[in-house]
């Protein structure tokens, strides 16, 4: 008598392979991003009425978004290094209550110096979460289904994106600009509902429990052969985020400023952008599952520098041309990220994944929070839009990384 088994192709393969713990952990890491992407665009949805109500120059406003991204480097080293040591499943509690805890605090600060503060602090639980999240699903991926499986993760960032400017439109039609932005800091409570989730449902994989504790220090990832992966991958990450957190930041005070538009008014605009970064991040996934990481990290890098040329330059008047290019930007400077849960997951052996992971991911969130910040101070010269243009440079940094870089696809963690 004789058995034979059939492998499962159908279109969801990728998340049944996971099996039932892997899916849990799916659930919970999807969550997890999603609503830390819902408390990152709290504070650029809200910037214009923060701005007014403090009384900002463009320079201080910038600062804003630039402490949350040079403080999220250090919590996603940090919450790397917990990672290997504690457990995934752990660092993604801790880390979800950090950004959400002070999310809140935001909303009750009396003056710009307390806000520029509890945002800062909020970085350390934005900058941490994607480390252990990715990781944690990463390890319960079959090699070929990696990159689709963890880009779904990444997708998660446009659902949040989408949630917080539904809110911000609700509440911004029904609240006078003095309170609203606050009450958009306080609805940043919303994840602590999933911590609940994840101390129940939520386990590392087999392979990441089984591993000795004494594991995952600093010195470790810029010693021998990983040293070079180690620089070269924080570049990468440096390029593509100094990208696009010049336009994550600026993008709304863009719209209303530069375009004219009022807070209701971007919603449309906005629509487009998060609905292609939405199938962009998913289309991604299983682009660098056939094409390859690196070849992918250079097709969208190329393609994002360029529309942001075209969507900062077009002419005035013609804002139903920006309206309609918001897509293809949207699917391009999201597609790139697809690529990133799964391209450091296999650079880094197991014991030293969630600290080379946590490094080189939030380094790029630092050193590429230095674009924002330049849009910032040289906005008043060259308007935000000619300033946005520093961003589109930053793509450029992260194709010459790549030159450095190994191709890793198909590859079995080690």
């Amino acid at each position: 008598m004789s058995t034979s088994t059939t492998e499962d192709t159908g279109r969801f393969a990728w998340f049944r392979s996971l099996g039932q713990k892997g899916r849990r952990a799916f659930v919970g890491a999807f969550g997890g991003y999603g609503l830390d992407s819902y408390d990152y665009w709290v504070l650029p949805l809200s910037l214009v009425a923060i701005t007014g109500y403090f009384g900002l120059t463009k320079a201080e406003a910038g600062l804003l978004g630039t402490s949350t991204l040079l403080m999220s480097a250090i919590g996603g080293a940090v919450a790397g290094i917990m990672a290997d040591r504690f457990g995934r499943s752990r660092t993604l509690i801790i880390t979800v209550a950090a950004y959400a805890f002070f999310t809140v605090l935001c909303g009750f600060a009396t003056n710009y110096e307390t806000l520029l503060v509890f945002r800062a602090l909020q970085g350390l639980g934005f900058g941490g979460e994607w480390a252990a999240g990715a990781i944690l699903v990463a390890e319960y991926c079959k090699p070929k289904y990696r990159g689709r499986t963890v880009a779904f993760i990444q997708s998660a960032w446009a659902v949040g994106w989408g949630l917080a400017v539904i809110v911000n439109t609700l509440v911004a039609s029904l609240a006078d600009p003095a309170i609203s932005w606050r009450i958009m800091f306080w609805t940043g409570a919303l994840p602590a509902i999933l911590i609940f989730y994840v101390r129940r449902n939520v386990d590392d994989a087999p392979e990441a429990k089984a591993l000795p504790k004494e594991r995952g220090t600093f010195p470790k990832i810029f010693r021998g052969p990983i040293l070079k992966t180690t620089l070269f991958a924080a570049l990468l990450a440096t390029g593509v985020q100094g990208g696009y957190y010049t336009l994550a930041t600026w993008l709304p005070a863009f719209l209303q400023t530069g375009r004219g538009l009022t807070i209701i008014g971007t919603g449309g605009y906005l629509a487009f952008l998060i609905t292609g970064a939405w199938i962009g991040y998913v289309c991604g996934g299983y682009l660098t599952d056939y094409l390859g990481r690196k070849k992918t990290f250079v097709v969208f890098a190329v393609a994002s520098a360029l529309l942001i040329v075209a969507y900062t330059q077009i002419p005035n008047g013609a804002n139903t041309l920006v309206m309609f290019l918001g897509f293809p930007l949207g699917f391009c400077m999201s597609a790139i990220f697809s690529g990133f849960g799964s391209y450091l997951s296999e650079l880094y052996p197991t014991q030293l994944r969630g600290t080379g992971q946590g490094f080189t991911y939030n380094f790029g969130r630092a050193f590429g929070a230095v674009f924002p910040g330049l849009v910032g101070f040289m906005a008043d010269r060259l308007g935000i839009g000619g300033a946005m243009l520093f961003g589109a440079a930053a793509y450029g940094i992260a194709v010459i990384a790549l030159i450095w870089l190994p191709e890793t696809v198909n590859k079995e963690l080690e």
